[in-house]
């Protein structure tokens, strides 16, 4: 949907088509598709599917995803899909679901995408040796739909607010616990300016973190929980001039966070994402790292950082869908879960 009005492939010139199967040395062999799910932006999507069929790989074709049905547990055509939309159509993230219980390798793994938020990625960050802010989690100023004050029996009234003042210090920053894009970010100087702040936040579920004064800033495309480019990146400029930062890291620097970059994505099991790490005294703090569809336009990220998530993106999704296996669960699932269901230490 298209500012408040349905928009299909065919209205953007763009033709899907039936692949059918090729012969090897007399043997039928299945073509493997990639598809790409997408909302408004258009520059990383179709420079996404050119690379891949740029590439021209027998047996590997991209194309936009085309949905006409969907019935339980019926496979969708697709080795792979990256998906860049479903966190706001939950259609969409019903529709992965099914797709990856039939075999697709979804671009990420739409299970963890649902069940993740910023405050268990903190939570885990403090036990896999990651640094982040001193952080705390807070109820709804208002309460939920369908709820009343009997509904939070177990909740203190009121917090132990000095406590988690004391914790967080002044200043701080108050987001919500789930999504991005900057939406509903207050910095708060002071508890009376917190309360003040705190009373326009209605139902949203917030967090209180810790303000790291920091002397560089960057932000970290990770792909496949191998690559990792890491942008000098200015939060504090308007939204298109983010990425006109001029910091300049030293290699330690670079090591520490390509590290603190992996190690983030590989417990979390996302494919595609962003990490942005705040540097203060020489110590890189992971910020924010739940991003599983990040910003990728070219008007944004700018021609460098575009060509190479567009590249990366393209050379990872065909790696996945050579390697996929049919009516197999081909997910990526993150270490800290793998470790969990063995009941391993996080770490060692």
């Amino acid at each position: 949907m298209v500012d408040g009005g349905w928009i299909s492939c065919a209205d953007l010139h763009i033709k899907t088509t039936h692949h059918p199967p090729y012969t090897i040395n007399d043997k039928i062999v299945k073509m493997k598709k990639i598809g790409i799910l997408y909302g408004k932006e258009r520059s990383f999507p179709m420079a996404f599917i050119e690379a891949v069929n740029g590439k021209n790989i027998r047996g590997i074709q991209a194309e936009p995803v085309y949905i006409d049905k969907v019935m339980q547990g019926e496979p969708s055509g697709y080795s792979v899909i990256i998906d860049r939309i479903s966190q706001d159509v939950p259609f969409y993230r019903a529709y992965l679901k099914n797709a990856a219980l039939t075999g697709t390798a979804v671009i990420n793994n739409p299970f963890w995408w649902s069940a993740d938020e910023k405050f268990f990625n903190n939570a885990l960050a403090t036990k896999i040796g990651v640094p982040v802010p001193k952080t705390v989690i807070l109820p709804s100023r208002e309460l939920p739909e369908e709820t009343s004050g009997d509904s939070f029996s177990n909740l203190a009234y009121p917090l132990d607010w000095e406590s988690i003042f004391q914790y967080t210090g002044f200043p701080a920053y108050m987001k919500p616990f789930a999504g991005g894009g900057w939406k509903s970010v207050y910095r708060v100087s002071s508890p009376e300016d917190f309360y003040q702040k705190h009373s326009e936040t209605g139902r949203l579920v917030m967090l209180l973190q810790e303000e790291i004064v920091f002397e560089e800033y960057y932000r970290c495309y990770c792909i496949g929980s191998k690559h990792v480019r890491i942008m000098p990146y200015e939060p504090r400029n308007p939204h298109l001039l983010r990425y006109a930062a001029d910091f300049s890291p030293s290699e330690e620097s670079l090591r520490q966070m390509e590290q603190i970059v992996l190690r983030i994505n590989q417990f979390l099991g996302y494919d595609f994402n962003t990490v942005e790490l705040a540097i203060r005294n020489g110590i890189p703090y992971a910020i924010d790292f739940c991003n599983p569809a990040p910003d990728a336009e070219k008007t944004s990220v700018g021609e460098d950082n575009f060509n190479w998530v567009v590249e990366t993106s393209a050379a990872y999704a065909i790696e996945r869908a050579l390697d996929t296996r049919d009516g197999l669960d081909n997910l990526t699932w993150g270490e800290y879960l793998k470790k969990s269901t063995v009941q391993k230490p996080l770490m060692g």
